[in-house]
């Protein structure tokens, strides 16, 4: 069985818990399992790191759990909430030399080329943060370790320059997309991630059947919802119940929440077993 790990770095909706000028039972919570920061997860694979989306609360995220180091980011989607605090990456590549791997859809990509454009600019501003961009389709792929990555020297007023290194030996693992859709009309397209027996779902309110076949086998799943009502983009309670039942994951854990829920403490007494509410800092 594969070695993975998985800790929830943020695991509230796109304004985050507490949300700004809100005076809610939620928002007003002092458990500490209702402070929720925006979706992200780190997954530590077989021995390379790899960052699940990268969203406004990254730089915090990271001082947070003490993260020095990253192989890997992998986006969900291009909404700002999960790729908000991609400029902040310059300190990985100032700290540890070398570019950043991202693993995005096209369209990711393309909006990505229109938000940051001076990250793939010919000549770059100094200081720029360092991409490499691939782009994935909706069939298995490789994450390599960054060993392998050119050594970035920093010349001041010009920025940096890329060294060849002497290849080496890298870690390598094999992550399975999962496609699903975050809005039934408009068919926004996002992907979830399998990494070994634990999936990371989000911001989705349709899966396609065919989907569900990658989905067998799990130790635990996630999969984001909102509020107990329906939503035009992200999966009711209900739904994602559902989901969990047709899955049939070992753990199944509730993520992207909203104050529109009830207080963590509330909402997990009332789910069944085996169903648990994701809070900031869980590894599973």
């Amino acid at each position: 069985m594969s070695n993975v790990k998985l800790k929830f770095l943020g695991t509230g909706t796109s304004q985050g818990v507490p949300m700004i000028g809100c005076d809610c039972p939620v928002c007003r919570s002092t458990d500490h399992r209702d402070k929720r920061l925006r979706a992200s997860a780190l997954v530590e694979y077989d021995g390379v790191t790899i960052l699940v989306d990268c969203g406004p609360d990254f730089r915090y995220q990271m001082l947070r759990e003490n993260v020095r180091h990253l192989d890997a980011i992998l986006l969900t989607h291009n909404h700002k909430d999960h790729t908000g605090g991609l400029d902040d990456v310059r300190s990985f590549n100032l700290l540890e030399r070398k570019a950043i791997n991202i693993y995005c859809e096209e369209y990711v990509r393309e909006q990505l080329k229109q938000e940051y454009s001076y990250a793939f600019a010919d000549q770059k501003y100094p200081g720029a943060p360092e991409w490499h961009v691939h782009t994935i389709e909706n069939k298995p792929f490789t994450v390599f370790s960054n060993d392998n990555e050119e050594t970035l020297v920093w010349e001041s007023g010009f920025g940096y320059r890329h060294e060849k290194k002497e290849d080496v030996e890298v870690k390598s693992v094999e992550v399975i997309p999962i496609h699903g859709w975050h809005h039934k009309v408009k068919k926004l397209s996002v992907m979830g991630y399998r990494f070994g027996d634990i999936a990371y779902l989000t911001d989705m309110n349709l899966i396609d059947d065919e989907e569900f076949e990658k989905l067998k086998g799990l130790r635990a799943v996630t999969i984001n919802c909102v509020k107990r009502t329906p939503h035009h983009s992200h999966f009711s309670l209900d739904e994602a119940l559902a989901f969990f039942r047709r899955v049939g994951a070992k753990d199944s854990y509730i993520t992207h929440v909203a104050h529109l829920l009830p207080c963590h403490s509330e909402l997990e007494a009332e789910l069944p077993e085996g169903v648990h509410v994701a809070y900031d800092g869980l590894d599973i």
